[in-house]
């Protein structure tokens, strides 16, 4: 077994390239996620890439996508929207604090789901749309089509669904159409935002799921976090690095915190050429993940962190 995992982590090494670092010849970034792409939003150029063609579940990444389907559709962001219950099971448990039967607008509906991640918004979002949400769906799957995202699939709005799959490549893809949204680069780096409803009326705060959004230390044009079992912790970031906007797209990693981690490791080496040490479980975690998914592709046994699905 042990020979089997070398072997199959030295294969994996084949499907990491990058180009971009101080003086162009530093060692790749050391990075917990199983999947990244790190590109250039100005000019498209790759800086790095980690098995960036895997077909993954994305989780929550998907609410970048429903946010540009909804824009699209022009309906009044000011309109009241009845929060109603989901119209089937859904495969994740996701518990939410929305009342069913209060309302709000659709501003404010967009706004915390991607901030915050609330998944009975999207599926309120969707339902309002016109044909409801299997038109909403098809409107996702053909935006995704339009942006040149050979191998993404949709199947729900809000990402609750292991079968929203998606490549770190095509994921670059998606995070740079929805960066010239404005209203998507000023909902998803919102800090904090507090909710009034009606019919009852009451109000709920929220906080950003991007716990770098919530302070002063990066410049961040764009963020979204994603997290279910089968895709492990995910974050998709748009920020500035030294005198350039970077697109990063980081999927499956182990810990709460690993995004974030990789996210200042690929800051870290952008700037200096030195990205830093993954420690611990995260590390293992990303290894044995790399190592099966070399071997078995889609046939890798899932991962299993911790948390509350849909972030």
């Amino acid at each position: 077994m042990k020979h089997l995992l070398a072997a199959c982590c030295l294969l994996a090494a084949v499907s990491v390239s990058h180009a971009g670092a101080p003086g162009g010849d530093s060692p790749a970034p050391e990075l917990a996620s199983v999947h990244a792409v790190v590109a250039d939003f100005d000019t498209g150029a790759t800086l790095f890439a980690k098995q960036a063609d895997a077909v993954v579940p994305i989780a929550s990444l998907t609410k970048l996508m429903m946010a540009m389907v909804v824009l699209d559709a022009e309906q009044p962001l000011d309109e009241w929207l009845k929060i109603v219950p989901r119209d089937r099971p859904i495969e994740k448990n996701a518990y939410s604090r929305l009342r069913i039967g209060s309302e709000a607008k659709r501003r404010d509906l967009l706004l915390i789901a991607l901030m915050s991640s609330e998944n009975l918004a999207c599926h309120v979002l969707a339902a309002s749309y016109p044909g409801g949400t299997s038109a909403f769906v098809a409107a996702m799957n053909s935006k995704a089509r339009e942006l040149g995202m050979t191998e993404t699939h949709f199947v729900d709005p809000s990402g609750l669904s292991p079968s929203n799959r998606s490549t770190a490549g095509d994921l670059i893809k998606m995070a740079n159409a929805a960066a010239h949204y404005a209203q998507i680069r000023e909902f998803s780096t919102t800090p904090e935002y507090t909710v009034d409803f009606r019919s009852p009326a009451y109000t709920l705060g929220y906080g950003n799921t991007n716990v770098l959004a919530r302070g002063d230390k990066w410049d961040i044009r764009l963020s979204k976090t994603g997290f279910i079992n089968e895709a492990g912790r995910c974050l998709i970031m748009i920020a500035t690095v030294g005198e350039r906007a970077v697109t990063m797209v980081l999927l499956d990693s182990f810990g709460t915190r690993s995004p974030v981690g990789d996210a200042n490791r690929v800051k870290r080496w952008l700037e200096t050429g030195n990205s830093g040490a993954v420690a611990g479980a995260a590390r293992d975690y990303e290894r044995q993940r790399t190592a099966a998914y070399r071997v078995c592709g889609d046939a890798a046994p899932p991962p299993v962190p911790s948390g509350v699905p849909g972030s």
